[in-house]
């Protein structure tokens, strides 16, 4: 079983915009736990603790209450819009051993070759894995690639374990690799230019004399 981030939180009973207010006064995070048939577990967390450990993407919870405790997934994030701070949080519990569909985002690494440059077709990745080995990120390596190159999602390398939604077209290009036009349009202006600047130059020899005149 792979390493669990733990938070230690307290059962709530009181609920409403105003209690939730006062929560985040005293630095908490109303959350609930929700599991498949079963009644949903409403939970504060602490908010320091808690902000910091939603940086990690799919991590795996364990969280502690009272003398219970559960192990949960981030099924949900609610934001303040303009404060940017965490209003709430939903989880879904999980089981060890058990697989879920998770959104992973996609990068890329690596330098293409010549002008070309790596384009990201699909921002994230939905893949089914254990919950052991949840994926925080896919990696795309396009060192060397050259223009016109895609790379499709059928030919991602995933984390040992994980597989492609069902959901999922494995011809869907996920990264394509290509010159882009500006680029195009730089490195022929150089060449186009040298005629003109000669051209100009004749006619301002012409002009010449006729100046003087």
């Amino acid at each position: 079983m792979a390493d669990t981030i733990t938070l230690k939180g307290e059962v709530r009973g009181e609920f409403g915009k105003g209690v939730a207010r006062r929560m985040r006064v005293a630095q908490q995070i109303p959350a609930t736990i929700y599991a498949g048939g079963v009644q949903p577990v409403f939970i504060k967390l602490p908010m320091r603790e808690t902000t910091l450990a939603l940086r990690r993407t799919n991590a795996l919870f364990t969280i502690e209450f009272g003398s219970d405790s559960k192990m949960a997934v981030v099924k949900d994030v609610q934001r303040n819009p303009v404060k940017r701070i965490v209003e709430h949080i939903d989880f879904y519990e999980v089981k060890a051993g058990e697989k879920i569909e998770v959104s992973v985002p996609v990068f890329v690494e690596g330098t293409p070759k010549g002008a070309a440059v790596a384009f990201v077709d699909i921002q994230e990745l939905t893949v089914r894995a254990d919950v052991s080995n949840l994926p925080e990120r896919i990696v795309v390596n396009v060192e060397g690639m050259t223009d016109g190159t895609k790379v499709f999602a059928k030919d991602i390398e995933l984390p040992e374990g994980a597989e492609l939604d069902a959901s999922t077209n494995g011809e869907e290009s996920v990264v394509t690799v290509e010159v882009p036009e500006d680029a195009s349009e730089t490195t022929a202006t150089p060449e186009a230019a040298a005629p003109a600047e000669a051209d100009a130059a004749a006619a301002t020899t012409d002009a010449a004399p006729a100046d003087a005149a």
